[in-house]
């Protein structure tokens, strides 16, 4: 593999279906993470790039006096209107995608020979394209719904989450390989030890 392309390992799952502990265990096996979530985060934080532009879309209301973003007040909006979310996808994902393609582009000049792309909708933002591979992590609705609650979510705020993005059923179909987290967490992270062992031993 050339030093400047490295593979890249698209990783995702719906919200409390473990992609987050799948992150860290491939990044423990030697695997670069480019993680979606942390650069929104970032852009949507005190003097984030995005910040001008949600305030003109959605109004002082989902600001706190300080000018500091009011996630909770933002999140009620956009997971009760679909209008509304698709709205802040339009601020959020351009921005985020950039970052992504630099952050990965930092990887190969790194010498990284794999990079796991951690995005929750990896496929409704069509950045699959990006992907050598896409592994996605699922959970069956009990349990997904219970882990999300645990977060501090109503069961009606965790469901309106969980519908927000696509079913488990279109991921899975969509992604190379699924792996169930309904089980210790130490099988979840064996499975993938070995599933990444393989991966390196395809790319030589």
């Amino acid at each position: 593999m050339h030093a400047n392309k490295p593979f890249i390992l698209g990783l995702t799952g719906g919200i409390g279906c473990g992609k987050s502990e799948a992150a860290a265990c491939l990044r423990s096996l030697g695997a670069a993470h480019v993680d979606a979530d942390a650069i929104s985060r970032a852009l949507t934080a005190p003097g984030g790039e995005a910040l001008p532009a949600i305030r003109e879309r959605f109004g002082d209301g989902v600001f706190y006096p300080d000018g500091t973003l009011d996630r909770a007040a933002l999140g009620q909006i956009v997971f009760d209107s679909a209008p509304h979310r698709r709205l802040l996808e339009g601020i959020l994902h351009p921005l985020v995608q950039h970052r992504v393609l630099s952050e990965i582009q930092a990887a190969g000049e790194r010498g990284d020979r794999v990079v796991v792309l951690d995005v929750p909708l990896l496929f409704e933002t069509g950045m699959d394209v990006l992907c050598d591979e896409t592994w996605a992590v699922t959970a069956d609705a009990e349990t997904q719904l219970i882990r999300v609650m645990s977060r501090g979510f109503t069961a009606e705020q965790a469901q309106a989450r969980i519908d927000s993005q696509m079913s488990a059923e279109e991921r899975s179909a969509r992604a190379t390989r699924t792996i169930n987290t309904n089980r210790p967490i130490d099988r979840t992270q064996a499975e993938l030890t070995s599933m990444y062992q393989q991966l390196l031993k395809r790319l030589g």
